[in-house]
């Protein structure tokens, strides 16, 4: 066993090329065994294999920079550099996070979790490196469904700019390597990696550029002609002409090719773009037939590949269904989502209506924007994004579809906490950076028929529309497809109290009647209000029960600053309300990761944790 022996990246070096391709092996046999228990995202680790054995093998982290973007592609990362047994305890409460963390190694450099990102980090690590005079390499790992995402050209655009020594790998995992580039493509490849021949390209430069008259014309022209060869046989023009030298593409399984080529790009000088071909979920049969099912998965049989059936709907499906069948009666209806047709439950829309289902990757100020041209045309845009990447389309909902007031529902998946994926999956921002846009409605549904309820509704109002709804099933087993359309801006009153009065959004409604539950037994009576909009609040109802019992508590699955709570306290001081209020939600910190239902446990969200809060502010005893 190799894989016991690499306690540090140092120790790779230490291997052949034999021994390392046994350990290849050996890495992803330890992948399926640890992910089969603990679920996560298989088979872009699957994939990257030999890519983090090749990349730990030639740099030297941490003095090196890897960049990892996403970074849902790391375990092997995090195998190589000492945290093999820790990964037994991935994406589990206080156990090892799913993405790379500055706070479990220092080979981790810097954190990611949201696409594109990687090219502008590592850009910044180089230009540091630069003005510190220091020589390490910097390098920045993105797959070719992250270079979808604008962030990444720009960053592209400015590195090739300012010509700064750094590596960008594109892991390209959804084509084959194209015909016509071939042998041709790998041999221009070694040819512009290899020293010499930068060397006497320049030498080649000074001698004809001494030459009066002829010289600078030869070399003008010799230079035309490099460049036409290459536009004709090679691919990656587009970066060429960004500024960096492409090499490429080359397998990305093939150890000795690997370690061959970024070792020579190493020594390259300015930006260097090197495209590596992999494949998704390699060495797991089920993982590469359905690369998208082992993207991120449960916990699986690792022989079959099998997860455990549902019994229950989740709100995502629940979604999906509720789409198609809005979308029979209303033609003008169009689907939206950013690379996440499967995860928002679009699938079977896209089949059905393939003109009116637009995935447009992973862009989403691109898709809210486009959403905006759409809607004003008369068409009814549907944009599905989970909320946590919905905040980088934050400016397109102020500017181009607010200020229009444009008709248009957001369905956002995935909101509030959503588990082991961590702090930056946690959708729990979306209802205080909504809120306060003009024009906008926020509504959060209690279950599945609600949310149906809440979409056939959208249709009937008018302006931006929200609807945040959680990941995984609901409390539901059996969904009413048929509830009629909810009025504007009104809650519902679900149980009546006197002593107080628990004022909830989403699932939650279902913890705050539990804890009134509970209450009733120690002789406090609590009414409960399933307030259903988040703007515009129900003031009428809210405000009759508030002054009734004169204690009130909100509770949200949001960051306590500027939501729920915070609208409902702003509209008790601004009608005098002279009782006591208090706020249930997630604490002003970056939530971890772990099972959703043992994080809110871990911050006091659910009945137990409305209990104590109220004992703590004496009501039980008044």
């Amino acid at each position: 066993m190799f894989l016991e022996t690499i306690m540090t990246p140092s120790d790779l070096k230490k291997l052949t090329f034999d021994q390392m391709e046994r350990l290849a092996q050996e890495i992803r046999s330890y992948l399926l065994e640890v992910v089969s228990r603990t679920g996560g995202h298989l088979a872009p680790n699957l994939g990257v294999v030999e890519l983090s054995i090749a990349l730990h093998y030639v740099f030297n982290s941490p003095q090196d920079k890897i960049i990892w973007d996403v970074g849902h592609q790391s375990y092997v990362h995090k195998i190589l550099t000492g945290r093999r047994e820790e990964l037994k305890t991935l994406r589990q409460f206080k156990g090892l996070s799913g993405f790379p963390k500055r706070s479990e190694s220092v080979h981790d450099c810097f954190e990611t979790g949201h696409s594109s990102t990687s090219i502008s980090a590592a850009l910044g690590f180089a230009l540091a490196r630069d003005l510190k005079q220091e020589k390490n390499s910097v390098i920045a790992v993105i797959g070719d469904g992250a270079l979808t995402g604008g962030m990444a050209y720009e960053a592209l655009n400015h590195a090739g700019q300012l010509g700064t020594r750094l590596i960008v790998i594109l892991n390209d995992n959804e084509m084959s390597i194209t015909r016509n580039v071939g042998a041709m493509s790998g041999y221009l490849s070694r040819l512009r990696t290899d020293p010499l021949y930068h060397r006497s390209k320049e030498d080649v430069r000074e001698v004809l550029q001494r030459i009066p008259n002829i010289g600078p014309k030869m070399f003008k022209a010799a230079e035309r002609f490099k460049d036409s060869v290459k536009y004709l046989l090679v691919s990656g023009m587009l970066f060429e002409e960004l500024g960096f030298t492409y090499l490429g593409p080359i397998d990305g399984h093939n150890l000795r090719i690997l370690n061959q080529v970024l070792e020579r790009a190493r020594l390259l000088p300015g930006p260097v773009l090197l495209h590596v071909k992999t494949i998704k979920g390699k060495g797991y049969p089920p993982a590469e037939k359905q690369p998208n099912k082992f993207h991120g998965i449960g916990p699986f049989d690792l022989k079959t590949g099998k997860t455990r059936p549902r019994r229950v709907p989740t709100f995502t499906e629940v979604f999906g269904k509720a789409v198609i069948k809005i979308a029979e009666d209303h033609p003008e209806l169009v689907a939206i989502t950013a690379a996440m047709s499967e995860g928002t439950g679009l699938c079977e829309f896209s089949r059905r209506y393939p003109r009116r289902f637009f995935d447009v990757g992973i862009a989403e100020q691109h898709a809210v924007t486009m959403a905006a041209g759409l809607a004003q045309t008369g068409c009814l845009p549907v944009v599905a994004i989970y909320s946590t990447f919905l905040q980088r389309a934050y400016d397109q909902i102020v500017h181009d579809v607010a200020l229009q007031n444009l008709h248009i529902i957001f369905a956002l998946d995935r909101a509030g906490i959503v588990g082991e994926d961590g702090e930056t999956h946690q959708g729990v921002f979306d209802l205080s950076y909504l809120r306060h846009i003009p024009r906008m409605t926020v509504m959060a549904p209690r279950d599945q028929s609600e949310l149906v309820a809440m979409l056939k509704s959208s249709l009937k109002y008018s302006g931006p529309i929200a609807i945040r709804y959680p990941r995984g099933s609901g409390p539901q087993e059996e969904v009413d497809y048929r509830l009629p359309v909810l009025p504007f801006g009104r809650g519902e009153l679900l149980r009546e109290g006197e002593d107080l009065v628990i004022l909830a959004v989403g699932p939650l409604v279902y913890q705050a009647l539990e804890a009134a539950e509970q209450l009733s037994m120690k002789g406090k009576e609590a009414a409960v209000i399933n307030c259903r909009f988040v703007k515009p609040l129900d003031e009428e109802l809210i405000l009759e029960w508030s002054n009734r019992t004169k204690k009130v508590i909100t509770i949200e699955e949001n960051v306590i600053a500027g939501g729920f709570g915070s609208a409902v306290l702003e509209l008790l001081a601004d009608r005098g309300f002279n009782g006591e209020a208090a706020r249930m939600g997630i604490p002003d910190s970056f939530l971890g990761h772990g099972a959703p239902d043992l994080l809110c446990r871990s911050i006091g969200l659910n009945a137990a944790g409305i209990i104590d809060l109220i004992k703590s502010k004496g009501w039980l005893d008044s």
